[in-house]
């Protein structure tokens, strides 16, 4: 290692492998439950939830994607398959035709409300009742800092 990449020290590589358990192993655990409980995964769940929260329950694939950190081709495929099932629709933005709007379906609101207590439950389980308030509000200024950084990575700008 050179003078400007220094190893970690032993509490920051503690700190970086209980990060990495939670970013690795955290969604594994909610695919399981959704899976068992819903038969779908997190990241399907995730991109109805995104729709049901969404003015009118419509959003752009594009903004839906950036918004679930998926490529736009995934994201279409899953789209395929969620208005086969009649989850979605899609249709041409009336107000830019470069667009294309999906909106959920009554029967996909239906999915995400009867998966999300199942879902939520876990998220308690696993990410907040371990911690106290305090806890719970510190971990938050920290990883709200951890994803400024990394959005600005990710959107190719300085992050310094």
């Amino acid at each position: 290692m050179d003078e400007q990449s220094p190893w970690l020290d032993g509490e920051q590589q503690q700190l970086w492998q209980d990060l990495l358990t939670v970013v690795i192993a955290l969604p594994a655990a909610l695919d399981r439950q959704l899976q068992r409980d819903a038969g779908m995964s997190n990241f399907e769940y995730s991109v109805l939830a995104r729709l049901s929260m969404a003015d009118q329950d419509t959003m752009r694939l594009s903004e839906l994607a950036r918004d679930c950190d998926s490529a736009l081709p995934r994201l279409s495929k899953l789209m395929d398959r969620f208005e086969a099932r009649e989850w979605i629709v899609r249709r041409i933005d009336p107000s830019d035709g470069r667009y294309t709007l999906a909106t959920l379906t009554d029967a996909g609101r239906q999915k995400v409300v009867d998966s999300a207590p199942g879902h939520v439950a876990q998220v308690r389980r696993l990410a907040f009742d371990p911690l106290t308030t305090a806890q719970r509000r510190h971990l938050g200024a920290a990883l709200s800092r951890v994803a400024e950084t990394v959005r600005r990575e990710v959107a190719g700008g300085p992050t310094g």
